[in-house]
């Protein structure tokens, strides 16, 4: 199997598994995404929008949340790009009520950064572009379980069905999380994991994307793919 790289924010950056053939997951705390980009993996699957409406919504954000019936509230809609200019969560909503784009909560525009980081490595690179996609980790799981819904990731039972979900892929899991550096969250963790997931099956040719296949002003694709 080739080496793959999921990738998940967190409050201290981003946390990557980086998953070859030996399904032995190995972390990385990743400061940045020309960190991200810089780890030698063949596909790199990244729970952040990639792809920018000018105004309005995706119809990928959309169709996630169908896909999570029960849990939609767990797809962030991705900012309209003027938002990446806005220096607070006030402004942002006025220009988000401007032009059309979806609510967003102050946790949401917490990760605005991040999205910004990741729009800006992508358009200076486009060769990137082509390795690196974006998906939902909670829709990987879903797919894991057979679409079963599961209690918050927040919850203790939560963080326990998923980490039998994802066993079924990666039998050594549990080890694995003991060798999650301090201190990124459990949860991020098995996120990121989860979108290692959806990259191997990526590779695959085991996947579908949600959306119109509608690209933004700079040709990068506004989709979320998803194990098929």
């Amino acid at each position: 199997m080739p080496m793959v790289l999921g990738v998940d924010g967190w409050r201290g950056g981003w946390i990557g598994a980086l998953v070859g053939d030996d399904l032995d997951p190995r972390w990385l705390l990743l400061p940045d995404a020309a960190a991200i980009l810089a780890v030698p993996a063949d596909l790199v699957a990244v729970d952040i929008p990639i792809g920018l409406p000018d105004a309005g919504r995706r119809a990928c954000d959309a169709a996630a949340r169908r896909e999570l019936p029960g849990a939609a509230g767990s797809v962030f809609p991705a900012p309209v790009r003027p938002v990446l200019g806005c220096t607070s969560y006030a402004e942002a909503r006025q220009v988000l009520e401007r032009f059309g784009g979806g609510s967003m909560s102050a946790q949401a525009f917490g990760l605005v950064g991040k999205v910004a980081d990741v729009d800006a490595r992508l358009r200076a690179d486009p060769g990137a572009a082509g390795r690196v996609v974006e998906t939902h980790p909670e829709v990987a799981i879903r797919r894991l379980t057979g679409n079963a819904s599961l209690p918050s990731k927040r919850q203790a039972a939560g963080v326990a069905a998923r980490i039998t979900a994802l066993t079924r892929w990666c039998p050594g899991v549990l080890a694995a999380l003991e060798r999650v550096p301090a201190p990124v969250p459990v949860d991020d963790a098995l996120d990121a994991l989860a979108c290692a997931y959806t990259a191997t099956r990526h590779l695959a040719g085991r996947t579908r994307s949600l959306g119109d296949g509608s690209h933004d002003r700079y040709g990068l694709p506004m989709r979320i793919v998803v194990p098929d």
